[in-house]
């Protein structure tokens, strides 16, 4: 099922989340809908604040990515091929590399893109889908989406990374966003 997609100024866009067990209602089906919706709106990335549950989950597939790109694109990043995955309770337990700018856009704060500074890798510990426990380190648009979709279950939005001024020049956008005057090609939930 597809699920709305929260939209920004949303209160729960802004929670730190919580950890889930293994006896979490319906996971099976919540990751389903999870990865329909994300595909369905065209994503690559989605976490469970986004589709209004306050849990660490989010789900990924940097694999799209790769397999969209030109000939001449191939090799840019270390990660290629990518990765598809389901991230439970993860928490972040380290940064390796240098800081570099790629243009971020999400599903919350659609028509939104703007260059975002990261670290090229990011470590961290989760459980998957059968709640595995795992510790990895992952690198290049793989750990750029991680650091993203990880945000959100902290209660952060890519555009708090952004300069004041930068900021205030979309705050206009923002507003319209929040207001629900914006028209996307997927289900979206406007705050009240």
């Amino acid at each position: 099922m597809i699920l709305p997609i929260v939209a920004y100024g949303a209160e729960i866009l802004r929670k730190v989340c919580s950890d889930i067990t293994p006896d979490y209602p319906n996971l099976d089906k919540l990751l389903a809908d999870m990865w329909e919706t994300m595909y369905s709106s065209n994503g690559v990335g989605l976490a469970a604040p986004q589709i209004n549950k306050d849990i660490r989950l989010f789900i990924l597939d940097s694999a799209q990515i790769f397999e969209g790109q030109d000939e001449d694109e191939k090799g840019e990043y270390p990660d290629e091929p990518g990765i598809k995955g389901v991230f439970i309770n993860a928490h972040i337990t380290g940064f390796t590399g240098n800081e570099w700018s790629y243009n971020e856009g999400c599903l919350s704060i659609p028509k939104i893109r703007e260059d975002v500074m990261r670290p090229l890798k990011v470590t961290l510990e989760y459980l998957d889908e059968n709640f595995v426990p795992h510790t990895d380190t992952f690198t290049g648009i793989t750990a750029r989406i991680i650091q993203h979709e990880y945000d959100h279950i902290e209660g952060k939005l890519f555009i708090d990374y952004l300069k004041p001024l930068k900021k205030k020049m979309l705050k206009g956008k923002l507003t319209d966003i929040s207001k629900g005057k914006i028209k996307v090609d997927y289900k979206m939930v406007f705050p009240k």
